[in-house]
């Protein structure tokens, strides 16, 4: 088996958890795995009790206010390997990305205190911009359309690969009712005020812009009821110019390097974390 070798600061962070080192935390072995998947340098920081990245610009690219996104799901294995030119073309750009692991949290009240208690940190205390651009991959979609629903006001804009908006398609009830504290019944009965598709037109009302990638053959988060629902439900909102879903023809829910290479998707995110950091013409 072939090894590809690390880059200096993933080999000097590996290094420390191999040895386990006096004072590695959780979030430092999260961020030397994340530095070796992505070959960028990751800080790393805990907020809320919780482990957190960071991936921060070259130095002559970083500004004050800081642009950058919000990364879901943030979890031991995401990002991963996959995504390592995407997040590569956001920190080339100067824009920062971030990301807080709250666990399977599917967009839960945990997993949104979680988020803001980031925003929190990064924003009062280290001069990054008072909006975000969200990126969703995957379930990942649950928790930034739940978050920007409540933080509207914090929200430059949404980027998703195969996004999840419809905890009906996944996780499934049974499986989310236990992030939300609730049974299957009392999530089934109150799903509307938990559901985060059931937040597009507030969204939409917001004018919180949205682009989209997804497999038009996704079986695991299906394009209709989540990605090409949301867009109808912008439309239906009076939203039609703010909504973009790009068609992935003949691909599922997979590791297709279109979904991660997406330029077009790149360049609505930095475009989006960079105007929401331009202080507006006097």
């Amino acid at each position: 088996m072939s090894m590809r070798p690390l880059a200096p600061y993933a080999a000097l962070a590996m290094g420390c958890l191999w040895l386990n080192c006096p004072g590695t935390t959780r979030a430092d072995e999260w961020g030397a795995a994340l530095a070796d998947r992505l070959e960028i340098e990751v800080s790393t920081l805990e907020v809320a009790g919780r482990p957190a990245f960071l991936l921060l610009p070259p130095a002559e690219k970083r500004s004050t206010p800081q642009p950058w996104i919000m990364y879901a799901p943030a979890l031991p294995d995401y990002p991963d390997e996959h995504e390592a030119w995407m997040h590569q073309q956001f920190v080339a750009a100067g824009v920062a990305v971030a990301g807080v692991d709250a666990g399977e949290a599917y967009g839960s009240p945990r997993g949104r205190a979680a988020m803001s208690a980031l925003y929190d940190e990064l924003v009062t205390k280290r001069g990054f911009a008072p909006k975000a651009c969200l990126l969703g991959r995957s379930r990942g979609g649950l928790w930034v359309a739940a978050w920007a629903a409540e933080n509207a006001d914090k929200v430059a804009g949404i980027a998703g690969i195969y996004p999840v908006f419809d905890l009906r398609s996944y996780p499934g009830l049974e499986k989310a009712a236990p992030a939300y504290e609730l049974t299957v019944e009392e999530l089934q009965a109150n799903l509307a005020a938990h559901n985060p598709i059931d937040k597009a037109a507030a969204l939409a009302a917001a004018r919180i812009p949205v682009r989209i990638i997804h497999g038009d053959i996704d079986e695991i988060v299906p394009l209709g009821a989540n990605s090409a629902e949301l867009a109808a439900r912008y439309q239906a909102a009076g939203g039609a110019d703010l909504v973009q879903v790009e068609f992935a023809a003949g691909q599922g829910h997979n590791f297709w390097s279109g979904f991660f290479q997406s330029q077009q998707l790149v360049d609505f995110a930095i475009e989006r974390a960079k105007q929401a950091a331009t202080p507006p013409p006097k």
